[in-house]
């Protein structure tokens, strides 16, 4: 992504942890017992496990808001370890659960605050805060000058987010940022963080409890036990259909199929295009252009291009002039970053069976139906029934090399007794 000089900003950087340790005085054992974990340059690394493992004390200490009792930390290549902890901080971002805004501050100056610290000029930090809203999908001139108590939860936790990465840095720490707002904004808020890192390439670890985020948004997971030992640290596929062992199965839990939905997004299916009008289209136009669809419902778009209604042939016949009260209100779109889960989600909600597909600033750009979705969960389960096939072919082949490789050393066996 380009910054304010028009250069390109800053990807990221690898972080390596060799035995970290973490001890607390008048404690028997400790919290982080020798945590050992490379994490490559651009990816997501989820760390999940149960409360009190100490997964929220391993990410503090990557950027030493804890400072480790033993053990590495490199970044980039760079043991960071001993350097200043305050420079340090500077270049890593952190974002935390209810976004840690300063309530005092602007949405502008909490942005602008480690530029600032950075010595940036004061033009680059005016830019870079507009840059930043807009790419977390908020508008510059309408969010610049608001306080936090202004904003919504999962508004306060976009600038959050903005302010983690507004210095550029390389490496991004998540501590449940999403925990404390609703599910739906939770949703939006997850597809917002996979379509800005698709843009950015950050290195990202994030912490969360919830096995579904951390299957939604990760491209390694690591799962923690107790003291963050690592019981399994590989893709979401392969925890999924291949768990190191009961306690990581614990964790997946019942229906690893359908939490195969998490795996697949939006944009990964067939998304369809739907007969659409505007308020401000007249009302002969929107009869014409239904009549012309072919369909018995067509979709209201506002000003903006946004879902606004559905409206089937008997809303527009008791109009009456004015679609004020007519149609149905759109209650839930998806975005193409959203997973299939979510868009069977929704879709369940709506008995007409299909939900609306927006762009970053909630423009429509298509529909997903519930025809689509069924078949791809019917393509999944027959890719993890044809597997296990496999699996259980195999299992018999190695067993059969088995049984013949140990009736050949009994034979061999017979024939030198014989001799003797």
């Amino acid at each position: 992504m380009p910054d304010t000089n028009g250069h390109r900003g800053a990807t990221g950087a690898t972080i390596e942890l060799d035995n970290l340790t973490k001890r607390y005085k008048g404690s028997a054992r400790p919290a982080v017992e020798s945590v050992t974990m490379e994490i490559r340059a651009g990816e997501t690394v989820v760390l999940v496990g149960p409360s009190g493992c100490g997964k929220s004390t391993t990410l503090k200490m990557i950027n030493r808001l804890i400072e480790p009792s033993g053990g590495r930390i490199r970044i980039g290549g760079e043991d960071v370890t001993h350097m200043d902890p305050v420079k340090l901080r500077r270049k890593i971002g952190y974002a935390i659960q209810s976004s840690g805004l300063f309530p005092h501050m602007t949405v502008a100056q909490n942005i602008a605050l480690v530029p600032g610290m950075l010595g940036w000029p004061r033009a680059r930090v005016r830019e870079r805060v507009a840059e930043m809203l807009d790419l977390v999908g908020l508008d510059p001139g309408e969010f610049h000058g608001r306080y936090p108590r202004q904003l919504s939860g999962g508004q306060q936790q976009r600038v959050g987010v903005a302010r983690a990465l507004a210095a550029d840095p390389p490496v991004l720490l998540m501590d449940e940022p999403f925990g404390a707002v609703d599910p739906i904004t939770r949703d939006h808020l997850q597809d917002e963080l996979i379509r800005l890192q698709h843009e950015l390439h950050k290195t990202i670890v994030f912490v969360t409890h919830d096995f579904d985020e951390a299957i939604k948004l990760g491209d390694r997971i690591a799962v923690l036990r107790e003291r963050s030992h690592i019981a399994q640290f590989d893709t979401p596929e392969a925890i999924l259909t291949n768990p190191a062992d009961d306690f990581v199965s614990g964790f997946v839990g019942a229906g690893a199929a359908l939490k195969r939905l998490n795996l697949t997004r939006v944009r990964d299916v067939e998304i369809t295009d739907y007969p659409t009008v505007t308020v401000e289209d007249p009302l002969q136009a929107i009869f014409n252009r239904l009549r012309s669809s072919g369909s018995n419902e067509i979709l209201l778009l506002d000003r903006r291009g946004r879902p606004y209604k559905w409206l089937r042939r008997g809303d527009l016949m008791r109009a009456k002039g004015s679609l004020a009260r007519a149609g149905t209100l759109v209650q839930d779109t998806v975005t193409r970053d959203a997973t299939l889960r979510d868009a069977l989600e929704a879709v369940l909600t709506d008995n007409a069976g299909r939900v609306a597909v927006t762009g970053r600033r909630g423009e429509y750009t298509g529909v997903v139906d519930m025809e689509t979705l069924i078949n791809s969960v019917h393509e999944m389960l027959e890719a993890d029934r044809l597997e296990a096939m496999e699996a259980q072919h195999e299992l018999r082949r190695t067993r059969a090399r088995q049984t013949h490789v140990e009736q050949e050393g009994a034979d061999n066996w017979d024939g030198g007794e014989a001799k003797a």
